[in-house]
């Protein structure tokens, strides 16, 4: 998609740099247009570097071309962060007197901005007036969150942070094809309890799970996401939206539980979470200290919660499954997919390579989605967002 992101004058600016990184990242063509008082903060070779395109904020550039009217008329989205108090009352006038301007008044694409400026200045009636124009016109209004100011003040002004204008934005565009359906996710790791300190876990994230869940909602899914653990602020975003509905728990059965619950209602259902294969026979209540001398673990299984939901699972539910393996390339990943969905009977399976530097802990994925045929009915690469809206368009190819 071509994106505009508008810069104006104000501290928050240098945050637009992971902004526009993120809209890059997922492989989108940016092109970024800040104010001159904009520059003051983060000057034009960064934002150019981020962008990968050249950055102007004159309408006597590129005239040849009509710049000041192309941008907008090329633009699928539009997104201010930040916009300060000075921006949106000229935006509520109809001003066109620098390039921004006249991007936004030649454009017909989803205008998104994100308020950053001091509580005076967002509570004062004029500020409020102009908002609610905009809104009226369509513009939506991202923010501002309450928080850390500036100058040591705190209160509502702050600007969102960049990860959750990126979400908020791109949900702008999504299609509404889910619309009407309740889908049941799991995410993250869980934790199996050695005793009071310890515990068998992995390394999973939780990451993907959440985008899965937000990627859903943002198509009009209504979402209950079961998650095990997470990385701190993974579900940040998914916590604050209308349609997902966040469960936290930490254990298999705690996990096996829940699902069996969400699922009992749910459309589809989409086991991301990485869940322990083995739990301790007996958990020491007390911590094992090492002058007991060496401790021996007996291990049992963990029920397959996949298999549960799949042998479960009503007529017209879809049930996708995720697997990470390990594997020298595509042709073992798919291969040892293609065992594991026949052995899961899942009706989509998610495989992913995984490598001390790979699949977790890491903002990029890449997939092989597999079907009941064990076809490869889709390769997606790149970030997990990304990831997640491939798989939602296999999940309606299917259905």
């Amino acid at each position: 998609m071509n994106i505009v992101v508008g810069v104006t004058g104000g501290i928050a600016a240098y945050k637009t740099v992971q902004l526009v990184r993120l809209f890059v990242k997922g492989g989108h063509d940016v092109t970024v247009i800040p104010t001159a008082d904009a520059l003051r903060f983060v000057g034009t070779p960064t934002w150019e570097a981020i962008s990968r395109n050249t950055v102007t904020t004159s309408v006597h550039d590129d005239v040849a071309r009509v710049r000041h009217v192309a941008l907008g008329q090329a633009a699928d989205l539009i997104v201010i962060a930040p916009a300060t108090a000075n921006t949106i009352a000229k935006m509520t006038a109809g001003l066109a007197d620098d390039l921004l301007g006249t991007t936004l008044l030649a454009t017909t694409a989803p205008v998104a901005i994100a308020p950053a400026m001091h509580t005076e200045m967002w509570r004062h009636p004029a500020t409020q007036a102009n908002i609610a124009t905009l809104r009226d016109r369509g513009v939506h209004i991202l923010g501002p969150a309450h928080g850390e100011l500036t100058g040591g003040d705190s209160g509502p002004g702050r600007m969102l942070e960049p990860e959750e204008i990126h979400t908020a934005a791109l949900a702008l565009l999504a299609p509404q094809d889910l619309a009407g359906r309740t889908i049941a996710i799991s995410a993250g790791g869980t934790r199996e309890p050695i005793d009071p300190v310890r515990f068998l876990g992995n390394r999973s994230s939780g990451r993907q799970g959440a985008e899965v869940a937000l990627a859903a909602a943002d198509r009009g899914a209504t979402v209950r996401l079961v998650a095990a653990h997470v990385d701190e602020g993974v579900l940040a975003a998914a916590e604050r939206h209308p349609l997902i509905d966040v469960v936290r728990l930490s254990t298999a059965a705690e996990l096996e539980t829940a699902m069996t619950d969400a699922a009992a209602s749910a459309d589809v259902v989409v086991m991301v979470a990485a869940v322990a294969d083995f739990r301790v026979a007996e958990v020491s209540h007390e911590k094992i200290r090492k002058e007991n001398g060496a401790a021996h673990l007996d291990l049992v299984e963990n029920p397959d919660i996949l298999a549960g939901l799949v042998a479960a699972r009503r007529p017209g539910q879809t049930v996708v499954g995720f697997a990470a393996e390990t594997a020298r390339d595509d042709a073992e990943l798919r291969e040892r997919g293609m065992r594991k969905r026949a052995r899961k009977g899942v009706d989509l399976l998610a495989v992913n390579r995984v490598d001390w530097d790979a699949g977790f802990e890491a903002a990029d994925n890449a997939v092989l989605l597999i079907d009941g045929t064990d076809a490869v009915v889709a390769e997606a690469a790149g970030s997990k967002r990304a990831v997640a809206d491939a798989l939602w368009d296999a999940v309606l190819a299917l259905r």
